[in-house]
C-alpha cells in the first residue's frame, strides 16, 4: 500500500507522538489528555502499518498562518516568513531523524533508485519487516517567502508541493478565495523545472483549473473526496466533478480519504459512528472511476493524523491497519483483483515513477 498523505512531523511536533509505538499504545497514553479533542484517536504507528504492508508514505511538511491557528495547542503556526521556515525546517529535521536514527524502520526516498530497491524488498517476501519509504510533501507553500525557495526545499529533498492550503499568496484555497498571481505562476514553472509533482489539494476550483492548465509536469490530489457527493458541503475544500476530470485527463491521481466528515454529508462527530462504513468511501472511489472510465487515477490518501483520527473514520477502522479490509468491500462493489491493487498502490507507483529523478 502507498498512502498518498499523513501528517507525521506535524503531530510529533504538535502532540508529541512517537510513531514507533502501536497507534493503540500511543492512544492508550493520550486518554487522559487533550489530545484526542484536537488531533483526534492516533491512527498511526508502525506495527500497524507493517500489518497494512504501508511501503510508502507521501509525508506532509506543513505550515499553518497565524491567524487560522486552533489554539495554543498548535505548534505548527507562522505570522511572518521567517517563522515558516523554522516550522519547515523542524519537519524535516524530523523525518531526517527519523530515518538517521531508524535505518531499518525509515528510510526518506529521494530518487527512483531509492523507491525501486524499496519496492523490491517489500515485494521479495523475503523479510518479515521492511522499512517504510518517507516522500516529502510540502501541504501549503504559502509559508515560503518567495517562489524561488522551493529550489531549496527540492535540494533538502522535496518532492511533491501544494502551494496553497489557506490562500491568497500563489492561488486561491480552502480559505481565501482567488486566481493564482504572478508569485504562484513563477512557483510552479519552477517547480516544474524540478519536475516536482504538484498536489491541486486545497486548491479552490478556480485555481485547480488554471493549474492544470498551467503546469506542465505531473498532477495529483493527495487527500480529497468528491464535492458532488457531498452536496458540496464543504464548499471549495472537495473536488468538483469538473477537477476531476480535468485531473483525470491529465493521468493525474486522487487520494481519497477515509474520514467521516468528508464521506457524507449529514454526518457530524454528533452523529453515530456506524452510520458510516468503507462502503461509503466505497461510494467516492467508484465515482472517480465511473468519470474516468477505468480505475487507473484513483488511490489512497488517508489524511492520518492530520487532525483526523478514531473514532471519526469509517465503522470498520481502528486504525490503519485495518485498511486492507477496503479490499473485500471494493470486492463486493465488483472490482477485480488487479483493479485493487492500482487503487492501493500501483496508481501512485506510476506517478511516483514520473516524479523521482533518477
Amino acid at each position: 500500500m502507498i498512502d498518498g498523505h499523513e501528517d507525521l512531523a506535524y503531530n510529533n511536533l504538535t502532540f508529541g507522538r512517537n510513531y514507533l509505538k502501536s497507534a493503540l499504545q500511543t492512544r492508550e497514553s493520550e486518554k487522559a489528555t487533550i489530545i484526542p479533542e484536537r488531533g483526534g484517536g492516533c491512527m498511526l504507528g508502525f506495527p500497524e502499518w507493517q500489518k497494512a504492508k504501508v511501503a510508502f508514505i507521501f509525508s506532509t511538511i506543513f505550515a499553518m498562518p497565524k491567524q487560522f491557528q486552533g489554539g495554543d495547542w498548535e505548534k505548527v503556526t507562522y505570522k511572518t516568513a521567517n517563522e515558516s521556515k523554522i516550522v519547515y525546517q523542524l519537519q524535516f529535521d524530523y523525518y531526517e531523524r527519523l530515518a538517521d536514527e531508524n535505518q531499518d524502520k525509515f528510510q526518506i526516498i529521494q530518487n527512483l533508485k531509492q523507491f525501486n530497491n524499496l519496492w523490491d524488498a517489500w515485494n521479495s517476501g523475503v523479510l518479515m519487516e521492511h522499512p517504510i519509504g518517507l516522500i516529502l510533501l510540502m501541504e501549503g507553500a504559502e509559508g515560503l517567502s518567495d517562489a524561488r525557495e522551493i529550489s531549496e526545499w527540492y535540494e533538502k529533498g522535496l518532492r511533491i508541493a501544494g502551494p496553497v492550503w489557506a490562500g491568497t499568496k500563489f492561488c486561491g484555497g480552502s480559505h481565501q478565495p482567488g486566481r493564482f498571481t504572478r508569485d504562484g505562476k513563477l512557483l510552479l514553472e519552477i517547480m516544474a523545472d524540478h519536475q516536482m509533482g504538484l498536489d491541486l489539494s486545497h486548491m479552490t476550483e478556480e485555481s485547480a483549473l488554471e493549474a492544470l492548465d498551467l503546469y506542465p509536469g505531473v498532477v495529483l490530489a493527495s487527500h480529497n473526496t468528491s464535492r458532488s457527493l457531498m452536496n458540496s458541503k464543504h464548499g471549495e475544500r472537495l473536488l468538483t466533478d469538473l477537477t476531476i476530470r480535468r485531473l483525470i485527463e491529465r493521468d493525474g491521481v486522487i487520494g481519497v480519504m477515509p474520514y467521516n466528515y468528508f464521506l457524507v454529508p449529514d454526518w457530524t462527530k454528533t452523529s453515530q459512528r456506524d452510520k458510516v462504513t468503507l462502503n461509503n468511501l466505497v461510494d467516492h472511489i467508484d465515482h472517480i472511476c465511473q468519470l474516468a472510465g477505468n480505475v487507473d487515477h484513483v488511490a489512497i490518501g488517508t489524511d492520518f493524523d492530520g487532525t483526523i483520527g478514531f473514532p471519526e473514520v469509517p465503522l470498520e477502522l481502528n486504525s490503519i491497519a485495518d485498511m486492507p479490509l477496503l479490499s473485500s468491500v471494493l470486492k463486493l462493489r465488483g472490482y477485480q483483483e488487479q483493479e485493487i491493487e492500482k487503487i492501493f498502490g500501483f496508481n501512485w507507483k506510476r506517478l511516483i515513477e514520473r516524479i523521482l529523478p533518477a
